[in-house]
């Protein structure tokens, strides 16, 4: 009679237990339905992009991001796992469900928040997040509410918190067992060996699906997700969750942790970035105490009858939709005519793929490198670098920057005033303009009319340089109501909107031309026409997004024409521009610029670029003739032939031969770089109290 009363009471309290081990695997089920449901929504979301996918890649995505997931299910159901620990643990039911709520909201936003992240950036969450975060809050915020749908998306998040709270209530409902029967549980041995028991069964299958795969050493890595041949389906396999802790590590570590340093030896690495930079015009000075600084002088019949230079940065112009480089969208038309008045590079690439980027390296002649890509942020963005203010300011030229926001943002008017230029015409300096913004301040017509006016106004006994940098192709896009030109219906909303500004951009553009074409000081100018990075096409070559990188140049000069043709597919970024001013202008000059005079190079050159995206990531590329090399830190280098214009591809090409030698490159470039950056040995002189060059 006893021994069967036990029995009973060993039996109610089992089912306890199996009623809690319902409630856990129910719960963690109905996280990574959720997890689904949310990449399933970043695809639909963004299914303009996933054309170029089959329905295999897709499917393999879809796998590849079960598996991410269930990273972050074992992360979120650790607390209810270990409550097999103790039966009053397991009697909290209202506290898990507290806790499941806020998990699942928290996945939901960063979920929400992906859906317009990754249209925009062709990226999953990364440091961007908290760079936006370290900038002017009233300038985010209202960025985000005028440039994405918020209450839309709040809604959505809104509902789908309820639901999942509904069905965690639910499943505590159905799986509750009577407190008398639970309790049984801690005088019972059987129950607390079955409890034990359950809990080893699922920290050993919970540890197994942490690390995403069977095989020895490390866990799941972002780079398991890249399995198929298409960028987008490879992108979908990945997690918010964990590329944004993965970036926060990076973002809140000693950022000097994450720099390309040691890689070779400091003579090596110095040795293969001379070869790779220092040509025929070019002699190496001081090499004990900067890794490139050298005197330049170009040839004679290279130069151009100039005396002033204007270069004009244009936001998010991207080569892709520019009809001069192949597009048939006519989204550019004031532009294309432009092109045939000068010389355009068709193979040119921004350094990376935010503004501050190529405002620095197109200004200051630094390329964009993995822990320093906020440079203008950066302690070491006080340095003096050798860039056009330096260079221009030691021979007596006027300066001028001309733009349409606040100079306060990414810290423009700090970094670029500790470089040497004194005039700025920022938002708070125009009157009664066409557009003013409440994120961005006024449009490119405003920009470009006040420009026209300061230029008017230099003293024409003095030559000049300016930096006229527009600003409306960038969401929330500071429009007119009644657009000059007819607005793009035909390519989707994401990209009506921005090929709309873009198209806008351009009339402004070639409106600016038209007005200044009688100018006295026009035919005494260079005209260096850019773009600081592109933006989101429906393909993505490669892991780095390449098209995002393409730009337009284009000088326009007297004479350049006829000395240079109107065409050119040489390599080059933004690094290039100022030695390529530096030889139009002419004249023996000393410099410390981590590009070349694209057109000073030998027949036989091909160009090089080194380029890096944003967002904190350890990746960077390096750009020869029609192929460029990626290289993932601590992964294997890929090497991929590609092709520009209407009809853009890339192909991989393994076991490449030159894929060692071009790998050792880029690393030394990187390296060399990143030291020169940290020891301020990147200016035209030789920097006081500084370690000898291969000694540190």
């Amino acid at each position: 009679m006893r021994a069967s009363h036990s029995a009973t009471e060993l039996s109610r309290s089992i089912v306890g237990l199996r009623g809690q081990l319902l409630f856990v695997v129910g719960s963690l089920f109905a996280i990574t339905l959720l997890l689904t449901f949310l990449r399933a929504g970043l695809l639909a979301y963004n299914w303009e992009l996933a054309t170029e996918a089959s329905w295999r890649d897709l499917s393999e995505a879809l796998y590849n991001g079960l598996r991410f997931d269930m990273r972050v299910v074992m992360i979120a159901g650790a607390p209810l796992i270990l409550t097999f620990l103790s039966v009053r643990l397991m009697q909290l039911r209202s506290l898990q469900c507290v806790w499941l709520v806020l998990a699942t909201l928290l996945l939901s936003l960063l979920g929400v928040i992906e859906l317009n992240f990754y249209r925009e950036f062709h990226q999953r969450l990364n440091a961007l997040v908290f760079q936006y975060l370290q900038e002017d809050p009233a300038t985010v915020l209202r960025m985000l509410w005028y440039g994405f749908p918020v209450v839309r998306l709040l809604l959505v998040l809104a509902t789908v918190s309820l639901l999942m709270f509904s069905l965690f209530r639910w499943l505590d409902y159905h799986t509750r067992v009577a407190a008398t029967a639970n309790t049984l549980q801690l005088t019972q041995r059987g129950a607390l060996a079955a409890r034990l028991g359950v809990l080893m069964l699922l920290l050993l299958s919970s540890t197994v699906l942490a690390r995403g795969t069977l095989r020895q050493g490390p866990p799941l890595r972002w780079g398991d997700a890249f399995t198929t041949d298409s960028m987008f389906a490879n992108q979908l396999g990945l997690t918010p969750a964990l590329t944004l802790y993965a970036a926060a590590k990076a973002q809140y570590s000693n950022h000097r942790d994450n720099a390309w340093v040691e890689l070779m030896p400091t003579a090596q690495a110095t040795g293969i970035t001379r070869q790779m930079l220092l040509g025929a015009h070019d002699q190496l000075v001081e090499p004990e105490l900067a890794p490139i600084r050298r005197d330049y002088l170009p040839p004679a019949d290279a130069t151009l009858p100039i005396r002033n230079v204007v270069v004009i940065l244009m936001e998010s112009f991207a080569g892709y939709y520019t009809g001069a480089l192949g597009s048939p969208l006519q989204i550019t038309p004031e532009f294309d005519k432009l092109s045939t008045q000068g010389l355009l590079f068709d193979r040119y690439f921004s350094n990376g793929t935010h503004t501050h980027q190529g405002m620095f390296a197109t200004m200051a002649c630094f390329p964009n490198l993995p822990a320093f890509e906020y440079l203008m942020q950066e302690p070491e963005g006080g340095n003096q670098f050798s860039g056009l203010p330096q260079l221009l300011s030691a021979r007596g030229f006027d300066d001028l920057y001309v733009y349409n926001g606040d100079f306060a943002w990414d810290n423009q008017q700090g970094f670029f005033g500790n470089q040497g230029m004194t005039r700025f015409i920022g938002r708070n300096d125009y009157v009664n303009p066409v557009v003013s913004d409440p994120t961005w301040g006024v449009s490119d017509q405003d920009m470009f009319d006040r420009a026209v006016t300061e230029l008017r106004q230099l003293d024409n006994k003095r030559p000049f340089y300016a930096l006229l940098q527009t600003l409306s192709n960038h969401t929330p896009y500071a429009l007119p109501d009644t657009l000059p030109v007819a607005t793009v219906n035909d390519q989707g909303s994401y990209a009506n909107e921005h090929l709309s500004a873009m198209r806008y951009s351009d009339w402004a553009l070639g409106r600016f031309f038209e007005q200044i074409k009688n100018e006295p000081y026009y035919d005494q100018t260079l005209f260096v026409i850019v773009g600081d990075h592109g933006f989101g096409t429906p393909q993505q070559l490669t892991e780095l997004d390449l098209l995002r990188f393409h730009v337009p140049l284009l000088l326009i000069a007297p004479g350049i024409t006829e000395r240079f043709g109107e065409r050119n597919s040489i390599v080059g970024t933004q690094v290039d521009i100022v030695p390529t001013i530096m030889g139009r202008l002419g004249g023996n000059v000393r410099h410390q610029c981590w590009g070349r005079d694209l057109l000073s190079l030998s027949s036989d050159d091909q160009g090089v670029g080194v380029i890096k995206p944003s967002g904190g990531g350890q990746t960077v590329g390096m750009i020869r003739g029609d192929q460029v090399l990626i290289q993932p830190r601590g992964e294997e280098p890929k090497l991929y032939s590609y092709q520009l214009g209407s009809n853009p591809r890339a192909t991989l090409q393994p076991d490449a031969p030159q894929l060692q030698d071009w790998q050792q490159q880029l690393e030394a470039y990187v390296q060399t770089a990143t030291q020169a950056l940290l020891n301020d040995r990147v200016g035209v002189e030789a920097s006081q109290n500084r370690s000898v060059l291969g000694t540190d």
